[in-house]
């Protein structure tokens, strides 16, 4: 049975998450700033489609990116070192999460809806989730041609979508992420779900409590909120 919470109740324990759907902890509650940052700092992170409540997850086992352990295949690091592109951070965080949630695919939706957008716009704004963007020159001017966006809590980053326009623009700003975390000491990033793709890029799968422990020691240590435009 899934606990449903109210805007003012706290998560249940991670032992209660469901195994089927893989997960699935918990219904209900808010995503005020508050709850959204406790919920990072658990290893919880909301999904959910529109129409549906607000559902809460934490997947056993995890995957994640040690920024140590990043993949930059031959052909990649050929295209990182082309001169086409600019990245940019933290410039255009709801343009970002708008690219990420538009469909993929004939008949694709998408699960980053308005409450989502405002939710984790109001996140940037206090300096908890950034934005790291691939520009390149188009028909009108400079364009918007991929990026991703996260949540930054200590020293863990905690990926939550990214997009591509065109060929490789969302490695290369993955690529740039992974340098500015090394930069500034990062322990991990989060990738939440195993995929071949993330697999391919160094990603790796370890158990819910491995990646628990992990956080509890990344993101106590310092961290002043801010943007990360200069990164």
């Amino acid at each position: 049975m899934i606990p449903w919470l109210q805007p003012t109740t706290a998560f249940p324990p991670l032992e209660q998450a469901l195994t089927e759907p893989n997960g699935l902890l918990a219904a209900g509650g808010d995503l005020s700033s508050r709850r959204l940052l406790e919920a990072y700092r658990r290893g919880i992170f909301p999904w959910f489609n529109e129409g549906e409540p607000i559902l809460w997850w934490s997947p056993d086992p995890r995957m994640v990116l040690f920024p140590e352990e990043f993949k930059i295949s031959r052909s990649l690091k050929k295209r990182l070192a082309r001169a086409d592109y600019e990245v940019r951070v933290d410039t255009a965080f709801t343009r970002v999460m708008r690219e990420c949630a538009a469909p993929r695919g004939e008949g694709g939706g998408t699960w980053i809806g308005e409450p989502m957008i405002a939710a984790y716009g109001e996140l940037h704004e206090a300096g908890y989730a950034h934005a790291f963007e691939t520009w390149m020159d188009g028909k009108d001017g400079e364009e918007l041609v991929g990026g991703l966006y996260g949540v930054a809590l200590g020293r863990a980053f905690f990926g939550e979508s990214m997009f591509s326009r065109k060929t490789d623009a969302s490695k290369i700003a993955l690529a740039h992420l992974v340098a500015a975390l090394r930069q500034r000491g990062f322990g991990l990033i989060d990738c939440q779900m195993k995929t071949a793709h993330l697999a391919s890029l160094g990603a790796r799968a370890i158990t819910r409590g491995e990646f628990s422990r992990l956080l509890a020691e990344l993101t106590p240590q310092a961290h002043t909120p801010g943007p990360w435009s200069g990164a």
